[in-house]
């Protein structure tokens, strides 16, 4: 009876063990298909509408078109976090897209979208531009409504928009979202003048100006009629404003010039383009906050500059 009993509990043991494994086997197999392919951010909005929220969704396909329809789906599928809600599950469809020449993305939605509230409109096509333009060759992308331009909540035609047109402060909510138009300035291409560029950018209204034209400028234009300035490696570590001077206080890495322009094209660059807002008249520039540095051997940073208007190429300016 001992022997029948033992043989029992020993099979029984065998069996579980059996299970764990397969368990185990099964959960690693999931695990690994659901991370296969390419790693992709679905943006989906937050329950209350006060912001969008990414979530990792992995494609196979290498091919841009088959890569849209996916990203479609996911945005159009209600998300696992009970938290979030599809860009797309707010009473409208996407109705068709099409992949043009240059890396451009012409999506239309239908008639519903114009009955979204203006601040989940700018929420919802975030999500869209954000998601899709992430696909292989895809730069911008180009919305319509029934087939007809898309216009923002005071009817101005909202052309082509990149991933970056859209500015938000991270884990903060967007109470208000603002449209403007940056003027930059940057390189042009022999590297000894400026160029102007007129930037549209929608954004949260929690981060400054001044701070969102350095973005701009480490990030570099998105034309090919202007060339980058400053090190895109560069960490910005503070932009404030008093008195009409903007402070700008940047890492080392703004003094590793990579790019082959001339010591006055960067820091115009800089004072060029803030001095362009109203309440900024003069700029000085530090290194983690000391400004007892001399730039390329020419401009002593304890300085404060103003605007340059000599090195502006104005038969180069970008309208």
């Amino acid at each position: 009876m001992k022997d029948a009993s033992s043989k029992k509990k020993a099979l029984a043991a065998v069996f579980l063990l059996c299970g764990v494994f397969s368990l185990l086997f099964s959960a690693c197999g999931k695990q690994e298909k659901a991370q296969s392919g390419k790693a992709f951010d679905i943006y989906y909005l937050n329950r209350e509408e006060t912001k969008i929220v990414k979530e990792v969704f992995y494609i196979d396909s290498q091919d841009p078109e088959s890569q849209i329809r996916q990203l479609i789906s996911a945005l159009e599928a209600t998300p696992e976090d009970v938290s979030l809600k599809s860009p797309v599950g707010n009473g409208f469809r996407i109705t068709s897209f099409q992949v043009e020449e240059g890396g451009q993305l012409d999506l239309d939605v239908d008639e519903s979208y114009k009955k979204l509230p203006f601040t989940t409109e700018i929420l919802v096509r975030a999500a869209l531009v954000r998601t899709l333009s992430q696909a292989e060759g895809i730069n911008h992308v180009l919305m319509t409504v029934g087939g007809q331009p898309l216009t923002d909540n005071i009817g101005v035609t909202v052309g082509p928009m990149t991933a970056d047109a859209f500015i938000d402060n991270a884990g903060e909510e967007m109470n208000t979202y603002e449209g403007v138009k940056l003027k930059l300035y940057f390189a042009n291409e022999t590297g000894d003048g400026l160029v102007e560029v007129i930037k549209p950018v929608e954004y949260n209204s929690n981060i400054s100006m001044e701070k969102l034209v350095v973005e701009y400028l480490v990030k570099g234009p998105d034309t090919e009629d202007a060339f980058p300035v400053i090190n895109p490696a560069t960490k910005i570590l503070g932009v404030t404003v008093k008195d009409g001077i903007c402070y700008v206080n940047v890492d080392e890495n703004f003094m590793t010039q990579i790019y082959n322009v001339t010591a006055d094209v960067v820091i115009y660059s800089i004072v060029n383009s803030l001095v362009e807002l109203s309440n900024v008249n003069k700029v000085q520039i530090a290194v983690n906050g000391k400004t007892d540095i001399v730039f390329r051997e020419t401009f002593n940073l304890v300085n404060l500059y103003e605007r340059n208007l000599e090195l502006i190429k104005t038969g180069e300016n970008q309208k």
